[in-house]
């Protein structure tokens, strides 16, 4: 595939920078200078953080957004208690048995700063919300701290980095509009960057409660890395999410996806794909669609979901499988360029399901 390198590239890059809820700010520079390379992209900022990409286009057909979040389970620091200790609050789930004495980088621009946690706070619910750490040396106020599990890596047919959610589907959507930049489709299309969805989808509820980015006629896709399931194992293609812990996604928006991914088979060879409810977790496709959005999900299997290596009860790399990966970007932009077929209300499924009906509705 002669753009692969290419999306690897992004995919190391992206996975590479630190994130944690609230604390995107590196994210945010990361996407500032992949759309300043592109010219014929434009970068728009609604005054909750969210980013929006858009591809320059002249089409008055519904928008296609691909929409995925820039923020990992981490934590934030909040002040030095002394010279080597620092009290930091932790956002996103990761449950309590997996902190005390586990490694840590803080980063604080090209620096990062090594720490271990020696005690784990936590809320009214019994859910991990602030640690004391013991740092290398003084960490200043508001700096994201990550898991020390390196950043991102190829390893046989692995992707494995301290974040793969949901960097890794965001560099998925970043690898799409960088192709439809040289070749577009027909449809308008643009790529969402959310804020703070590991604690409970924030910059998405404000992205839809008080819309300065999204249109009402927009489809929306939303990414995610999701926890394997027995049913969705890793290895076996993108998965084209029907829904997730809270709800089901368009239907309509999910058989034309699902359609895309056939002909895709039929076309490429290679092209491997699964459909299944993921109920590892919600997403922000239920946010969407609670708002009135005509919104579906494609995702790909996680491993060690949340850094939590449940085998060895002990903190450990996020993993995907690259092939995986890989199909997903195709997904995202056979989807892109049929996009300008789909018409709400199932119009496809009612001429194949009528086309039947013709063929044997003279026996009944």
């Amino acid at each position: 595939m002669p753009s692969d390198s290419k999306w690897i590239s992004i995919l190391k890059s992206l996975c590479s920078v630190p994130t944690a809820p609230f604390a995107e700010q590196a994210v945010v520079r990361f996407v500032g200078q992949f759309v300043r390379e592109r010219p014929k992209l434009r970068l728009s900022q609604d005054r909750w953080g969210n980013l929006l990409i858009e591809l320059r286009s002249s089409s008055k057909l519904p928008r296609w957004v691909f929409t995925a979040h820039m923020d990992h389970p981490g934590f934030v620091a909040r002040k030095m208690l002394d010279a080597r200790t620092l009290r930091a609050d932790f956002r996103g789930g990761v449950e309590a048995s997996y902190f005390k004495g586990s490694k840590v980088r803080f980063f604080d621009g090209d620096r990062a700063i090594p720490a271990i946690v020696t005690q784990v706070d936590l809320d009214g619910d019994k859910r991990p919300c602030g640690a004391k750490l013991r740092v290398a040396q003084p960490v200043a106020t508001d700096l994201p701290g990550m898991w020390d599990q390196g950043e991102g890596r190829v390893v046989g047919r692995k992707f494995l980095s301290r974040v793969c959610d949901d960097l890794a589907g965001a560099a998925a959507a970043l690898a799409m509009i960088d192709e439809l930049s040289r070749k577009p489709s027909k449809a308008p299309v643009a790529v969402l960057l959310t804020r703070a969805e590991e604690e409970g989808f924030i910059g998405a509820i404000a992205a839809s409660l008080k819309p300065q980015l999204l249109k009402k006629s927009d489809r929306l896709i939303a990414i995610e890395t999701s926890a394997a399931q027995p049913y969705a194992p890793q290895g076996n293609g993108a998965i084209i999410r029907v829904g997730d812990r809270t709800s089901i996604f368009n239907s309509a928006l999910t058989y034309f996806i699902s359609q895309a991914a056939v002909a895709l088979a039929k076309r490429d060879r290679t092209f491997a794909y699964q459909r299944a409810l993921m109920p590892g977790g919600t997403c922000e496709a239920t946010v969407y669609d609670a708002y009135g959005f005509t919104a579906a999900s494609i995702c790909i299997a996680l491993g060690n979901y949340h850094n939590m290596d449940k085998a060895k009860k002990k903190i450990a790399p996020e993993h995907i499988d690259l092939n995986d990966w890989r199909n997903m970007v195709k997904l995202f932009l056979a989807v892109a360029r049929t996009g300008h077929e789909f018409a709400p209300g199932h119009a496809q499924l009612k001429q194949r399901i009528e086309k039947r009906f013709d063929k044997w509705r003279h026996l009944l």
